[in-house]
């Protein structure tokens, strides 16, 4: 669609603007350490449960190694799985930021009649997002291994499931700032949140490319759902 990719080249090439680069940072720097910490964390649980479950050293000699490298395993691609869901409820929270720095270059306008959203508002916006996609991830996780045998279904499944909902987060966290009736959707259609939601989706499972994703998406949420209303308001 015409609309999303001259959304996303404009969010692109404003990657330069130091407000994004700090927000990049920022956003960065707060996923690796949640990344870390739960990574970590992870593995310790991982090691107790498995000596819980009798693989420890008075069983068989070296069990500690066996039961490190199981965890550490089962950690990585806990992570690979997760790791979305971090960057997502990291950006959801830091949203603001991405919007404004947008609308401050492209619609002033807008931005004057934007409202603060509060802080409570943005945390419990951004933990609603992370619990759905840990949610979502969760159910499609049985059938995604089931697909392993397909080679290319396990991710086509993870992607399509995750582009439907980082569509609805990344444009909701836009809309949040300027719906003008509680409970008013979105301006843009289930096709356009879903292009969104894919092409974000897919950056997000490129190393390095990754720690941009989520500000791309912002930022092309908030293109997109600013041209719609502007198209909407010069047809009416």
């Amino acid at each position: 669609m015409a609309a999303i990719l001259s959304a996303m080249l404009r969010a692109l090439g404003q990657l330069a603007d130091p407000r994004i680069l700090r927000l990049l940072a920022k956003t960065a720097a707060v996923s690796l350490v949640l990344f870390i910490v739960l990574g970590w964390a992870g593995w310790i649980a991982l090691d107790w449960l498995l000596a819980w479950a009798g693989l420890q050293d008075a069983a068989f000699t070296r069990a500690g190694g066996v039961r490190g490298v199981v965890s550490l395993a089962i950690t990585l691609i806990a992570g690979w799985l997760l790791w979305r869901v971090i960057a997502m409820g990291v950006i959801s929270f830091y949203a603001d930021e991405a919007v404004l720095a947008v609308e401050a270059r492209y619609y002033p306008d807008a931005a004057l009649r934007a409202r603060d959203l509060p802080l409570h508002q943005q945390l419990t916006t951004s933990l609603a997002a992370m619990g759905r996609a840990l949610i979502a991830n969760l159910i499609v996780l049985p059938f995604a291994l089931a697909l392993l045998v397909t080679g290319v279904g396990t991710a086509l499944l993870f992607w399509a499931v995750n582009g439907v909902l980082l569509g609805r987060e990344l444009s909701d966290m836009v809309w949040l700032r300027h719906r003008h009736a509680e409970g008013a959707p979105a301006p843009l259609t289930a096709a356009e949140r879903f292009v969104l939601g894919g092409v974000t989706a897919a950056l997000l499972a490129v190393p390095f490319v990754n720690f941009l994703a989520p500000v791309l998406g912002a930022a092309s949420a908030a293109h997109l759902i600013h041209a719609r209303e502007k198209a909407l308001n010069v047809r009416s």
